[in-house]
């Protein structure tokens, strides 16, 4: 069971004091176009070449989805933007697509002040992550690759504007739905099989922070037009398959055992595992045990498989 939850919520809601602890801050960092929303975990007293992570939300997510690994790397500096068209960077314009986000991320880093990062992608995250080593290569150091970052194989017979629903289900549909209050929106994800099974703190404040009012509607912040531009992005997209074929940053790719709905076969199957892993020699690849693609980077679990990938080329 959630909490209850009767009221609107406001800009940073009070569930999400609950999880990002006192590391926390939040940055609008000037990109084209406005301010990007950027959430900021650091030490006290980091200087700016502190150890950093650049973590990088998935297609319909927000900066909040990264809790959890802030909380289990104290002593790291963790920069996560709210990408164009999500969370609170919704209102900025398009065009939207991996080379934008790209540049957006360099443009947080550079409004910090900070040099190189390791950059930790989930889902599209990980595509952007991907296209920012390729199109700023000063800037990365390292790539951790979770649950994306290589090309998605879409079911055979998709039309491209029914690809979001395909792959994504019930994250895609909810674009188009409103919600009365904060404890709908909640109930919506509670039945949702990937999520709604181990509700945590952190599925709380990241659910109560995907609401806005638009319009006078309560609604998710992503905008469809931006989900709609990007996902085709995944398949084929020529800056993707670019940022892959002269990836020349150390790499790993850690793929979850069940998909999007908690299901099998997961977002990667075998066959397109082998295959991406055949055609890029250079990237590891290693399975993270006993999660799904939301649970990888939002459960504990998931959280301590992936943080000794983040950890090594720290301390390298």
């Amino acid at each position: 069971m959630t909490p209850d939850a009767t009221t609107l919520p406001d800009q940073l809601p009070e569930s999400l004091a609950a999880v990002v602890g006192d590391r926390y801050r939040s940055v609008d960092a000037p990109v084209r176009g406005g301010v990007m929303r950027v959430g900021v975990w650091e030490p006290e007293g980091a200087s700016a070449d502190a150890p950093t992570v650049v973590a990088v939300h998935g297609i319909t997510s927000s900066h909040v989805a990264w809790a959890e690994l802030a909380r289990a790397m104290p002593d790291v500096r963790v920069v996560a933007p709210d990408l164009r068209g999500r969370g609170r960077s919704r209102d900025l314009p398009g065009p939207y697509g991996m080379p934008t986000h790209a540049d957006d991320v360099a443009a947080v880093m550079d409004h910090l002040g900070l040099g190189r990062a390791v950059a930790v992608g989930h889902s599209m995250g990980a595509f952007v992550s991907v296209v920012l080593a390729d199109r700023h290569p000063a800037r990365v150091s390292s790539l951790v690759l979770v649950d994306g970052g290589m090309p998605l194989l879409p079911p055979p017979g998709v039309a491209p504007e029914e690809l979001a629903v395909a792959v994504l289900g019930p994250a895609a549909e909810r674009l188009a739905m409103t919600f009365p209050d904060v404890a709908a929106y909640r109930q919506f994800w509670t039945a949702h099989p990937a999520i709604g099974r181990e509700w945590t703190d952190l599925t709380t404040a990241y659910v109560d922070y995907d609401l806005v009012d638009s319009d006078g509607a309560l609604r998710p912040a992503t905008r469809a037009a931006a989900l709609q531009a990007d996902i085709r992005e995944l398949v084929d997209g020529d800056s993707l398959l670019s940022g892959l074929a002269h990836l020349r940053h150390p790499a790993v790719w850690l793929v979850a055992p069940r998909g999007l709905l908690d299901e099998e076969p997961p977002l990667y199957p075998e066959a397109a595992r082998n295959r991406w892993a055949r055609e890029h020699p250079q990237v590891g690849v290693v399975e993270v045990s006993d999660v799904n693609h939301y649970t990888i980077v939002m459960l504990r679990r998931g959280v301590d498989q992936v943080v000794p990938h983040v950890r090594a080329p720290l301390r390298g």
